[in-house]
């Protein structure tokens, strides 16, 4: 039965055999799984082994019989991708949301493909069925990749149609597709803050997100309240290392000084690729405040989205040495190597030192409370019979006390290290890639790290 959603609606259970009989089908589809999958390989031996991935596709295609199935052959590869290319993936906030309900996930967006992927693998490893992804009709000129993409719950959005009457027509059927999603189908959602990587690190939501969003709205119904119903959370999604930072870097160099970039064919396709594979460090999801009813327009929407991913945005080492690099800069005019001193790395420490010291101030005014507490149960039991028993609970609890303290000091000690650590390992990879580049892309790359943590500073 046909939709008004057929044409940006990801594939259902229907659409699997001929979708994919077709990609087994397409050439380009199995060179390019060779490339990606022996990629190291001589030239002459690829058409063999495109012969062996042909067979093992079909071999595989034949147990998918339904968008599920599908969905759980890919996710090995999501556990390999995570076990091979980070150090770990950490969650934060999602422990506030009811996942009960629908949300519909509003991201910043650093990564083509892993953006969404990784908020899919939170909510999967949390019991969830994964979220309906949107996408860019820019990456779908390629008729395999679009499929894969459907199959894969993406639906579409329509950004190459020309004439301002049909671009308001296809946002108006979006708008009307994802409040769709949400209230009758009961799926989660996800779309980024704004078309296209934040490149230069700075998260900033699209007020015509937001408008898009609302232009289902009946009009009997004030924007607040449409907006409080759609349960937008802002998402932050933080990566250690960006595999893509020289060539992000180059571009936003080559756009500043030419007034714009021409972008490569198969440009998006190598983005994709490279962070898949490239290394990534630590990466946290953090899931922010539910957008509310309190806001009257599309600019205060994006402010508070903006808001809420900025302070869940997690910096990392790399941050920290960029922004030391930029001040070097500013004081030698040109960025050549990072600097070989130690003073960048004391001054890191010393400030997680000083956070640390706060912290332990504060148990050491807890020590010294607890300890009057004790000194005055330790009186009231002189006053009894049990003053003896008393005492040598009050030694009990004063040696506990202490070895407390012994640990927490050794905690201290070893939190400095691994943060030392850290710092070093973040400076070894900044100049690896500083190498790469030169001096005006290199400034564009430390700000693209920098940015995140001079924004929060500035909070």
């Amino acid at each position: 039965m046909t939709s008004k959603f057929d044409e940006i609606r990801p594939y259902d259970n229907a659409d699997l055999p001929q979708v994919l009989k077709n990609l087994v089908d397409n050439e380009e589809f199995i060179r390019t799984l060779v490339a990606f999958r022996f990629a190291k390989w001589p030239p002459f031996s690829k058409p063999i082994f495109g012969f062996f991935i042909k067979q093992y596709v079909s071999k595989k295609i034949k147990s998918i019989t339904s968008l599920r199935d599908f969905q759980v052959m890919v996710e090995p590869y999501m556990k390999r991708m995570l076990t091979k290319t980070t150090k770990g993936l950490t969650v934060t906030g999602l422990d506030t949301l009811d996942l009960s309900t629908p949300y519909l996930f509003v991201s910043n967006h650093r990564d083509i493909a892993l953006d969404p992927a990784f908020v899919n693998w939170v909510l999967h490893i949390n019991g969830q069925d994964t979220v309906r992804i949107a996408v860019g009709d820019n990456l779908l000129s390629k008729g395999w990749v679009a499929d894969i993409l459907r199959l894969n719950k993406c639906f579409v959005v329509q950004r190459s149609v020309e004439g301002r009457r049909e671009k308001l027509a296809a946002a108006k059927l979006l708008s009307e597709y994802i409040e769709c999603s949400l209230k009758n189908d009961n799926q989660h959602l996800w779309i980024a803050q704004r078309e296209g990587r934040a490149k230069d690190g700075i998260d900033v939501t699209n007020p015509a997100i937001v408008s898009m969003l609302s232009l289902n709205k009946p009009k009997d119904i004030d924007f607040c309240d449409y907006i409080a119903n759609l349960s937008i959370v802002p998402v932050s999604i933080s990566y250690e290392f960006d595999p893509c930072d020289v060539s992000k870097a180059k571009e936003l160099c080559q756009a500043e000084k030419v007034g714009g970039y021409d972008k490569p064919d198969n440009e998006d396709m190598q983005s994709i690729v490279n962070g898949i594979t490239g290394q990534k460090g630590r990466v946290n999801v953090h899931f922010g405040k539910l957008v509310g009813n309190q806001f009257s327009n599309a600019k205060e929407v994006s402010a508070f989205i903006d808001k809420e991913i900025l302070s869940g945005y997690q910096t990392f080492s790399t941050s920290s040495v960029a922004l030391s690099l930029l001040h070097g800069d500013q004081q030698n005019k040109q960025i050549k190597t990072a600097p070989s001193n130690e003073e960048s790395v004391k001054h890191y420490v010393e400030s997680q030192l000083a956070e640390l010291s706060k912290e332990s101030q504060l148990a050491e005014l807890s020590k010294e409370s607890q300890l009057a507490e004790l000194s005055k149960e330790s009186q009231l039991a002189e006053l009894s019979k049990e003053s003896q028993l008393a005492e040598l609970s009050k030694e009990s609890q004063l040696a506990e006390l202490s070895k407390e303290s012994q640990l927490a000091e050794l905690s201290k000690e070893s939190q400095l290290a691994k943060l030392y650590t850290e710092y070093q390992q973040a400076k070894r990879y900044i100049e690896s890639r500083l190498t790469m580049l030169n001096s005006e892309e290199q400034q564009k790359l430390l700000e693209m790290y920098a940015n995140p943590l001079i924004r929060q500073q500035q909070q």
